[in-house]
C-alpha cells in the first residue's frame, strides 16, 4: 500500500495474510509467522523502513519487540 503522510509524501505499507493449513492450532501459526518474519530476507531489509501488518489463520501476529505499525 501507498499512505499518505503529513508532509504529502507516501510511505509504504504491508499487509501480510498467511495461511498455514496444517496447523491446527492458532497460538502455533502465529509464532511461526512470527519466527519466520524475524529471520526473512525481505523482513530484515525493510524493517523500520515499511510498516508491517501480519496475520498467520486469521489471527493477529505482534512483534513483542517490534509493535506491528498499521
Amino acid at each position: 500500500m501507498l499512505l499518505p503522510t503529513d508532509d504529502r509524501a507516501f510511505k509504504l505499507a504491508v499487509e501480510l495474510a498467511v495461511t498455514l493449513p496444517s496447523v491446527d492450532d492458532p497460538q502455533e501459526a502465529v509464532e511461526l509467522v512470527r519466527a519466520a518474519h524475524q529471520v526473512c530476507p525481505y523482513s530484515n531489509a525493510t524493517r523500520g523502513n515499511v510498516d508491517v501488518s501480519l496475520t498467520a489463520n486469521g489471527r493477529s501476529v505482534e512483534e513483542a519487540s517490534e509493535p506491528v505499525r498499521a
